[in-house]
Protein backbone atom coordinates (compact mmCIF):
# COMPACT_ATOMS: atom_id res chain seq x y z
CA UNK A 1 0.00 0.00 0.00
CA UNK A 2 1.28 3.27 -0.72
CA UNK A 3 2.04 6.14 2.04
CA UNK A 4 -0.06 8.92 1.79
CA UNK A 5 0.31 12.22 1.54
CA UNK A 6 -1.82 15.31 2.70
CA UNK A 7 -1.36 18.05 0.20
CA UNK A 8 -2.99 21.68 1.06
CA UNK A 9 -4.60 22.56 -1.99
CA UNK A 10 -5.94 25.63 -2.90
CA UNK A 11 -6.94 25.07 -6.16
CA UNK A 12 -4.55 27.22 -7.73
CA UNK A 13 -1.08 26.72 -10.14
CA UNK A 14 1.38 25.51 -7.25
CA UNK A 15 -0.81 23.25 -5.59
CA UNK A 16 -2.36 21.86 -8.90
CA UNK A 17 1.18 21.28 -10.35
CA UNK A 18 1.93 19.77 -6.55
CA UNK A 19 -0.03 16.48 -7.38
CA UNK A 20 1.53 14.59 -10.46
CA UNK A 21 4.45 16.12 -9.22
CA UNK A 22 4.38 14.32 -5.79
CA UNK A 23 3.19 10.87 -7.43
CA UNK A 24 6.22 11.40 -9.84
CA UNK A 25 8.66 11.86 -7.03
CA UNK A 26 7.80 9.94 -4.09
CA UNK A 27 5.05 7.20 -5.25
CA UNK A 28 2.56 8.81 -2.85
CA UNK A 29 -0.84 8.34 -2.88
CA UNK A 30 -1.88 12.06 -2.79
CA UNK A 31 -4.68 13.57 -0.40
CA UNK A 32 -6.10 16.46 -1.60
CA UNK A 33 -7.74 19.10 1.62
CA UNK A 34 -9.29 22.24 0.61
CA UNK A 35 -9.78 24.41 3.92
CA UNK A 36 -12.60 26.98 3.15
CA UNK A 37 -12.24 29.68 5.16
CA UNK A 38 -14.63 32.05 3.14
CA UNK A 39 -13.02 31.65 -0.69
CA UNK A 40 -16.25 31.55 -2.45
CA UNK A 41 -16.38 30.89 -6.16
CA UNK A 42 -12.86 29.96 -5.84
CA UNK A 43 -14.06 26.65 -4.39
CA UNK A 44 -16.26 26.20 -7.56
CA UNK A 45 -14.62 23.16 -9.46
CA UNK A 46 -12.18 22.03 -7.18
CA UNK A 47 -12.62 18.49 -7.01
CA UNK A 48 -12.82 18.20 -10.78
CA UNK A 49 -9.25 19.73 -10.83
CA UNK A 50 -7.99 17.78 -7.76
CA UNK A 51 -8.93 14.62 -9.29
CA UNK A 52 -7.99 15.13 -13.08
CA UNK A 53 -4.48 16.29 -11.27
CA UNK A 54 -4.04 12.62 -9.77
CA UNK A 55 -5.41 12.93 -6.65
CA UNK A 56 -7.11 9.93 -5.32
CA UNK A 57 -9.70 12.13 -2.93
CA UNK A 58 -10.40 15.61 -2.15
CA UNK A 59 -11.79 17.04 1.12
CA UNK A 60 -13.62 20.51 1.49
CA UNK A 61 -13.87 21.30 4.74
CA UNK A 62 -15.82 24.34 6.17
CA UNK A 63 -14.05 26.00 8.67
CA UNK A 64 -15.65 29.52 8.47
CA UNK A 65 -17.39 29.72 11.78
CA UNK A 66 -13.82 28.69 13.83
CA UNK A 67 -11.78 30.82 11.51
CA UNK A 68 -14.22 33.80 12.93
CA UNK A 69 -14.70 33.07 16.30
CA UNK A 70 -11.14 32.05 17.27
CA UNK A 71 -8.85 33.49 15.38
CA UNK A 72 -10.05 36.72 13.96
CA UNK A 73 -12.17 38.06 16.93
CA UNK A 74 -9.39 37.63 19.12
CA UNK A 75 -7.47 40.17 16.58
CA UNK A 76 -9.97 42.26 16.45
CA UNK A 77 -10.44 42.48 20.21
CA UNK A 78 -6.54 43.12 20.73
CA UNK A 79 -6.25 45.23 17.72
CA UNK A 80 -3.93 43.51 16.30
CA UNK A 81 -2.09 45.25 12.73
CA UNK A 82 1.37 44.47 11.37
CA UNK A 83 3.34 47.18 10.94
CA UNK A 84 0.39 50.21 11.20
CA UNK A 85 -1.26 48.44 7.97
CA UNK A 86 -2.07 45.20 7.96
CA UNK A 87 -4.73 43.51 9.23
CA UNK A 88 -3.18 39.87 9.20
CA UNK A 89 -5.39 38.56 6.92
CA UNK A 90 -3.77 35.56 5.90
CA UNK A 91 -1.79 34.99 8.87
CA UNK A 92 -4.61 34.07 11.17
CA UNK A 93 -5.79 31.89 8.17
CA UNK A 94 -2.79 29.83 8.38
CA UNK A 95 -2.79 28.32 11.80
CA UNK A 96 -6.77 27.47 11.67
CA UNK A 97 -6.21 25.88 8.09
CA UNK A 98 -3.17 24.02 9.60
CA UNK A 99 -5.30 22.61 12.49
CA UNK A 100 -7.80 21.17 10.27
CA UNK A 101 -4.85 19.76 7.86
CA UNK A 102 -3.54 18.24 11.03
CA UNK A 103 -6.74 16.35 11.95
CA UNK A 104 -7.17 14.96 8.29
CA UNK A 105 -3.87 13.47 8.33
CA UNK A 106 -4.72 11.78 11.14
CA UNK A 107 -8.05 10.46 10.10
CA UNK A 108 -5.74 9.15 6.95
CA UNK A 109 -3.04 7.64 8.49
CA UNK A 110 -0.58 10.09 6.31
CA UNK A 111 2.95 10.04 6.81
CA UNK A 112 3.58 13.95 5.65
CA UNK A 113 1.87 17.15 4.61
CA UNK A 114 2.92 19.17 1.92
CA UNK A 115 2.46 22.92 1.37
CA UNK A 116 2.80 24.82 -1.89
CA UNK A 117 4.16 27.76 -0.55
CA UNK A 118 7.40 29.69 -1.71
CA UNK A 119 10.76 29.61 -0.30
CA UNK A 120 10.83 33.23 -0.28
CA UNK A 121 7.14 33.82 1.70
CA UNK A 122 6.13 34.02 5.29
CA UNK A 123 3.44 31.27 4.39
CA UNK A 124 5.94 28.59 4.57
CA UNK A 125 7.09 29.36 7.76
CA UNK A 126 3.48 29.67 9.41
CA UNK A 127 2.43 25.54 7.83
CA UNK A 128 5.43 24.59 9.30
CA UNK A 129 5.63 25.92 12.78
CA UNK A 130 1.89 25.16 13.23
CA UNK A 131 2.16 21.60 11.86
CA UNK A 132 5.42 21.18 13.98
CA UNK A 133 3.68 22.08 17.26
CA UNK A 134 0.42 20.09 16.61
CA UNK A 135 2.22 16.92 14.98
CA UNK A 136 5.68 17.75 15.48
CA UNK A 137 5.91 13.46 13.86
CA UNK A 138 4.55 14.00 10.61
CA UNK A 139 7.29 15.03 7.97
CA UNK A 140 6.70 18.19 6.14
CA UNK A 141 7.25 18.49 1.97
CA UNK A 142 7.68 22.18 0.67
CA UNK A 143 8.36 21.60 -2.61
CA UNK A 144 9.67 25.12 -3.69
CA UNK A 145 12.37 24.47 -1.11
CA UNK A 146 13.72 21.54 -3.00
CA UNK A 147 15.16 22.61 -5.64
CA UNK A 148 16.86 19.56 -6.61
CA UNK A 149 13.70 17.81 -7.60
CA UNK A 150 11.39 20.71 -7.99
CA UNK A 151 12.90 21.77 -11.01
CA UNK A 152 10.08 24.35 -11.89
CA UNK A 153 11.30 28.19 -10.94
CA UNK A 154 8.20 30.04 -12.44
CA UNK A 155 4.20 30.18 -13.02
CA UNK A 156 5.49 30.03 -16.69
CA UNK A 157 7.34 26.23 -16.02
CA UNK A 158 3.82 24.95 -14.39
CA UNK A 159 1.90 26.15 -16.47
CA UNK A 160 3.56 24.39 -18.76
CA UNK A 161 4.10 21.37 -16.44
CA UNK A 162 0.54 20.89 -16.55
CA UNK A 163 0.14 21.15 -19.89
CA UNK A 164 2.71 18.06 -20.29
CA UNK A 165 0.63 16.05 -17.83
CA UNK A 166 -2.92 17.25 -19.07
CA UNK A 167 -4.43 19.49 -16.72
CA UNK A 168 -6.25 22.36 -18.36
CA UNK A 169 -5.86 25.78 -15.99
CA UNK A 170 -8.52 28.64 -15.95
CA UNK A 171 -5.59 30.65 -15.54
CA UNK A 172 -2.22 31.92 -17.18
CA UNK A 173 0.69 33.95 -16.21
CA UNK A 174 0.25 37.15 -17.91
CA UNK A 175 -3.30 37.70 -16.35
CA UNK A 176 -2.61 36.32 -12.83
CA UNK A 177 -1.80 37.86 -9.46
CA UNK A 178 -0.76 35.76 -6.84
CA UNK A 179 -4.10 35.80 -4.40
CA UNK A 180 -4.97 34.67 -1.19
CA UNK A 181 -8.65 35.11 -0.29
CA UNK A 182 -10.83 34.15 2.40
CA UNK A 183 -13.81 35.97 4.57
CA UNK A 184 -11.74 38.38 6.10
CA UNK A 185 -9.78 39.43 3.36
CA UNK A 186 -8.24 39.27 -0.11
CA UNK A 187 -4.63 40.23 -0.75
CA UNK A 188 -2.75 40.28 -4.30
CA UNK A 189 0.46 40.36 -5.34
CA UNK A 190 2.54 40.06 -8.10
CA UNK A 191 2.83 41.84 -11.45
CA UNK A 192 2.88 45.92 -12.32
CA UNK A 193 3.17 45.41 -8.09
CA UNK A 194 6.14 43.75 -8.16
CA UNK A 195 7.99 47.56 -8.20
CA UNK A 196 6.94 49.81 -6.00
CA UNK A 197 7.10 52.49 -8.19
CA UNK A 198 3.56 51.28 -10.30
CA UNK A 199 0.53 52.16 -9.31
CA UNK A 200 -1.61 48.95 -8.86
CA UNK A 201 -4.24 48.77 -11.94
CA UNK A 202 -6.88 49.00 -9.87
CA UNK A 203 -9.51 48.78 -12.79
CA UNK A 204 -7.96 44.87 -12.97
CA UNK A 205 -7.16 44.05 -9.61
CA UNK A 206 -9.80 44.88 -7.00
CA UNK A 207 -12.31 41.79 -6.58
CA UNK A 208 -14.36 42.88 -2.53
CA UNK A 209 -14.28 46.51 -3.20
CA UNK A 210 -14.45 49.67 -5.23
CA UNK A 211 -12.14 52.76 -5.64
CA UNK A 212 -13.58 55.61 -3.61
CA UNK A 213 -13.93 57.37 -6.40
CA UNK A 214 -16.23 55.17 -7.89
CA UNK A 215 -18.36 54.96 -4.33
CA UNK A 216 -21.90 56.57 -4.06
CA UNK A 217 -21.80 59.81 -3.81
CA UNK A 218 -24.33 59.70 -0.36
CA UNK A 219 -22.83 58.51 2.84
CA UNK A 220 -24.46 55.27 4.61
CA UNK A 221 -25.07 55.25 8.04
CA UNK A 222 -24.35 52.02 10.24
CA UNK A 223 -25.32 50.68 14.25
CA UNK A 224 -23.77 47.74 15.56
CA UNK A 225 -23.74 46.18 19.06
CA UNK A 226 -20.78 44.32 20.86
CA UNK A 227 -20.75 42.63 24.15
CA UNK A 228 -17.53 41.86 26.01
CA UNK A 229 -15.69 42.65 22.94
CA UNK A 230 -17.81 40.29 20.63
CA UNK A 231 -19.83 41.77 17.69
CA UNK A 232 -23.46 40.89 17.89
CA UNK A 233 -25.88 42.96 15.41
CA UNK A 234 -25.77 45.32 12.78
CA UNK A 235 -28.37 47.68 12.35
CA UNK A 236 -30.96 45.68 14.86
CA UNK A 237 -30.28 42.44 13.07
CA UNK A 238 -28.25 40.14 15.27
CA UNK A 239 -25.98 37.60 13.44
CA UNK A 240 -23.24 35.35 14.10
CA UNK A 241 -19.86 36.68 13.66
CA UNK A 242 -19.27 35.27 10.16
CA UNK A 243 -22.65 36.52 8.96
CA UNK A 244 -21.56 40.12 10.65
CA UNK A 245 -18.37 39.65 8.45
CA UNK A 246 -19.78 38.99 5.46
CA UNK A 247 -22.35 42.10 6.05
CA UNK A 248 -19.71 44.47 6.51
CA UNK A 249 -17.74 43.57 3.45
CA UNK A 250 -20.89 44.16 1.70
CA UNK A 251 -21.04 47.91 3.38
CA UNK A 252 -17.23 48.02 2.97
CA UNK A 253 -17.19 46.97 -0.26
CA UNK A 254 -19.65 49.36 -1.65
CA UNK A 255 -18.09 52.89 0.04
CA UNK A 256 -14.93 52.33 -0.88
CA UNK A 257 -13.72 51.01 2.74
CA UNK A 258 -9.95 49.39 3.37
CA UNK A 259 -8.00 48.89 0.56
CA UNK A 260 -3.94 49.43 1.31
CA UNK A 261 -1.18 49.39 -0.40
CA UNK A 262 1.86 48.04 1.38
CA UNK A 263 5.05 47.53 1.24
CA UNK A 264 6.19 45.06 4.36
CA UNK A 265 8.99 43.42 5.91
CA UNK A 266 9.03 39.42 5.56
CA UNK A 267 9.65 37.19 8.22
CA UNK A 268 12.58 35.92 5.84
CA UNK A 269 14.10 39.27 5.36
CA UNK A 270 13.29 40.87 2.46
CA UNK A 271 10.77 43.15 1.47
CA UNK A 272 7.45 42.44 -0.33
CA UNK A 273 4.79 45.15 -1.71
CA UNK A 274 1.15 44.20 -1.86
CA UNK A 275 -2.22 45.31 -1.83
CA UNK A 276 -4.96 44.10 0.30
CA UNK A 277 -8.39 44.16 0.63
CA UNK A 278 -10.30 44.01 3.63
CA UNK A 279 -13.26 45.95 3.51
CA UNK A 280 -15.47 44.23 6.30
CA UNK A 281 -12.33 43.74 8.85
CA UNK A 282 -11.44 47.41 8.59
CA UNK A 283 -15.29 48.81 9.65
CA UNK A 284 -15.01 46.16 12.18
CA UNK A 285 -11.51 47.04 13.70
CA UNK A 286 -12.48 51.12 13.95
CA UNK A 287 -15.88 49.68 15.25
CA UNK A 288 -14.36 48.27 17.97
CA UNK A 289 -11.71 51.00 18.83
CA UNK A 290 -14.51 53.59 19.14
CA UNK A 291 -16.18 51.52 21.74
CA UNK A 292 -12.89 51.29 23.60
CA UNK A 293 -12.37 54.65 23.72
CA UNK A 294 -14.94 55.06 25.91
CA UNK A 295 -14.45 52.02 28.46
CA UNK A 296 -11.15 51.33 28.80
CA UNK A 297 -8.85 54.01 31.68
CA UNK A 298 -5.79 55.22 30.48
CA UNK A 299 -2.98 52.64 31.78
CA UNK A 300 -4.93 49.77 30.29
CA UNK A 301 -4.95 51.24 26.89
CA UNK A 302 -1.24 51.59 26.93
CA UNK A 303 -0.01 48.04 27.69
CA UNK A 304 -3.07 47.25 25.57
CA UNK A 305 -0.73 48.63 22.54
CA UNK A 306 2.32 47.25 23.39
CA UNK A 307 -0.09 43.55 23.50
CA UNK A 308 -1.87 44.61 20.22
CA UNK A 309 2.20 45.41 18.57
CA UNK A 310 3.78 42.18 20.31
CA UNK A 311 0.97 39.33 19.01
CA UNK A 312 0.64 41.21 15.03
CA UNK A 313 4.15 40.42 15.13
CA UNK A 314 3.54 36.50 16.77
CA UNK A 315 1.03 35.99 14.30
CA UNK A 316 2.42 37.33 11.53
CA UNK A 317 5.42 35.33 12.12
CA UNK A 318 3.19 31.88 12.20
CA UNK A 319 3.26 31.56 15.80
CA UNK A 320 -0.05 31.02 17.00
CA UNK A 321 0.22 27.64 18.64
CA UNK A 322 2.42 29.22 21.25
CA UNK A 323 2.22 30.48 25.15
CA UNK A 324 3.32 33.74 24.34
CA UNK A 325 0.03 33.79 22.30
CA UNK A 326 -2.39 32.47 24.49
CA UNK A 327 -0.84 34.53 27.00
CA UNK A 328 -1.46 38.10 25.25
CA UNK A 329 -5.05 36.49 24.45
CA UNK A 330 -5.77 36.08 28.07
CA UNK A 331 -4.53 39.45 28.86
CA UNK A 332 -6.88 40.50 25.73
CA UNK A 333 -9.79 39.15 26.75
CA UNK A 334 -9.28 40.47 30.35
CA UNK A 335 -9.92 44.05 28.88
CA UNK A 336 -12.63 43.05 27.25
CA UNK A 337 -14.67 42.56 29.93
CA UNK A 338 -16.61 45.77 29.79
CA UNK A 339 -16.54 46.11 25.78
CA UNK A 340 -20.10 46.17 25.72
CA UNK A 341 -22.71 48.74 23.57
CA UNK A 342 -23.40 50.63 20.21
CA UNK A 343 -21.49 52.15 17.86
CA UNK A 344 -22.99 54.19 15.47
CA UNK A 345 -20.60 55.68 12.20
CA UNK A 346 -21.08 55.94 8.75
CA UNK A 347 -19.32 54.90 5.06
CA UNK A 348 -18.22 57.54 2.89
CA UNK A 349 -15.75 56.93 0.25
CA UNK A 350 -12.97 55.33 1.81
CA UNK A 351 -13.90 56.90 5.26
CA UNK A 352 -15.56 55.37 8.63
CA UNK A 353 -17.06 58.77 10.25
CA UNK A 354 -18.22 58.29 13.83
CA UNK A 355 -21.37 59.15 14.32
CA UNK A 356 -21.90 58.44 18.15
CA UNK A 357 -20.74 55.81 20.77
CA UNK A 358 -22.55 54.57 23.76
CA UNK A 359 -21.59 52.15 26.30
CA UNK A 360 -23.17 51.28 29.68
CA UNK A 361 -19.83 51.27 31.04
CA UNK A 362 -18.67 54.34 29.80
CA UNK A 363 -15.79 55.88 31.66
CA UNK A 364 -16.85 59.29 30.07
CA UNK A 365 -18.49 61.98 32.75
CA UNK A 366 -20.02 64.75 30.74
CA UNK A 367 -20.19 66.77 34.31
CA UNK A 368 -15.98 66.07 34.60
CA UNK A 369 -15.72 66.81 30.58
CA UNK A 370 -17.60 70.16 30.28
CA UNK A 371 -15.74 73.46 30.59
CA UNK A 372 -18.65 74.25 32.97
CA UNK A 373 -16.77 73.67 36.76
CA UNK A 374 -18.67 70.26 38.27
CA UNK A 375 -19.08 68.85 41.34
CA UNK A 376 -16.15 66.53 41.02
CA UNK A 377 -13.91 68.62 40.12
CA UNK A 378 -12.17 71.43 41.44
CA UNK A 379 -9.88 73.73 39.28
CA UNK A 380 -7.84 74.47 42.21
CA UNK A 381 -6.59 70.87 42.51
CA UNK A 382 -4.72 71.24 39.21
CA UNK A 383 -2.21 73.82 41.17
CA UNK A 384 -1.02 70.70 43.17
CA UNK A 385 -1.23 68.20 40.16
CA UNK A 386 1.41 69.99 37.93
CA UNK A 387 3.36 70.91 40.78
CA UNK A 388 4.25 67.05 41.36
CA UNK A 389 3.99 66.23 37.88
CA UNK A 390 5.94 68.90 36.82
CA UNK A 391 8.88 68.27 39.60
CA UNK A 392 11.66 66.35 37.71
CA UNK A 393 11.35 69.27 35.44
CA UNK A 394 11.86 72.45 37.82
CA UNK A 395 14.60 69.84 39.90
CA UNK A 396 16.64 69.69 36.68
CA UNK A 397 16.26 73.29 35.21
CA UNK A 398 17.51 74.54 38.24
CA UNK A 399 20.39 71.97 38.58
CA UNK A 400 21.46 73.12 34.89
CA UNK A 401 20.82 76.69 36.42
CA UNK A 402 23.36 76.56 38.85
CA UNK A 403 25.77 74.29 36.72
CA UNK A 404 25.92 77.40 34.13
CA UNK A 405 26.12 79.89 36.90
CA UNK A 406 29.33 77.89 37.90
CA UNK A 407 31.13 77.61 34.83
CA UNK A 408 30.26 81.18 34.26
CA UNK A 409 32.30 82.42 37.25
CA UNK A 410 35.14 80.51 36.50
Amino acid sequence: MKEKVVLAYSGGLDTTAVIPWLKETFGYDVICCCVNCGQGEELDGLEERAKMSGASKLYIEDIVDDFCDNYIVPCVQAHAVYENKYLIGTAMARPAITKRLVEIARKEGAVAICHGATGKGNDQIRFELAIKALAPDIKIIAPWRMTDLWTMQSREDEIEYCRQHGIDLPFDAKHSYSRDRNLWHISHEGLELEDPANEPNYDDLLVLTVTPEQAPDEPEYVTMTFEKGIPKSINGVEMKVSDIIRKLNELGGKHGIGIIDIVENRVVGMKSRGVYETPGGTILYEAHQQLEELVLDRATSEVKKEMADKLSQVVYEGKWFTPLREAIQAFVESTQEYVTGEVKFKLYKGNIIKAGTTSPYSLYSESLASFTTGDMYDHHDADGFITLFGLPLKVRAMKMQEMKKENESK
